[in-house]
């Protein structure tokens, strides 16, 4: 599973929302996005713009579906888990392995060039895809639950288009 997050400016502000440091502290949101090795997206959580990426890795993670495959019993947890240098903790890293995944995260203040592009680039396509929807460019809600219900809903209509169409 690759994990990447995407902040976008929420005007009204609202629940889940927090100054964003990259927008000169205004209110935003950040949407913490889990894909499959295809770019399926299988959970999207929503917290404050200013919330910790490495914070949001495990909740992340538990909410992980159970996905059939095999014969047998469904997966409960990924087996590999790969993210960007912003989730790097040696925290996350140790309960990751503990719960018997094995954690792929680029260290910081090292060199670029360690290869995880070549498997994050399906996460990062996801959320293009994401923003292109207009109702995740800019978040206009003020309930968390009706931003969960559009994030969903997102979720949803890439699925849709990557069944029906293969490619986008």
């Amino acid at each position: 599973m690759v994990v990447d997050g995407v902040t976008v400016r929420a005007f009204g502000g609202g629940e889940a929302t927090g100054p964003s440091p990259v927008d000169r502290s205004r209110k935003g949101t950040k949407h913490t996005v889990m894909v499959s090795r295809t770019g399926v997206p299988l959970a999207i959580r929503t917290a404050g713009a200013n919330e910790s990426d490495h914070r949001q890795i495990i909740p992340l993670v538990l909410d992980f579906p159970s996905v059939a495959g095999k014969p047998g019993r469904p997966k409960q947890l990924p087996d590999d888990l790969y993210a960007d240098r912003g989730y790097d903790s040696e925290g996350t890293r140790a309960l990751l392995r503990w719960m018997g995944i094995e954690p792929h995260i680029a260290k910081r203040r090292t060199p670029h060039g360690s290869g995880l592009g070549k498997v994050r680039w399906v996460v990062e396509r996801t959320i293009g895809w994401i923003k292109g929807l207009r109702r995740m460019r800019v978040r206009y809600d003020r309930l968390g639950v009706i931003q969960d219900a559009w994030t969903t809903l997102a979720a949803c209509v890439i699925c849709f288009r990557i069944l029906h169409q293969d490619v986008m």
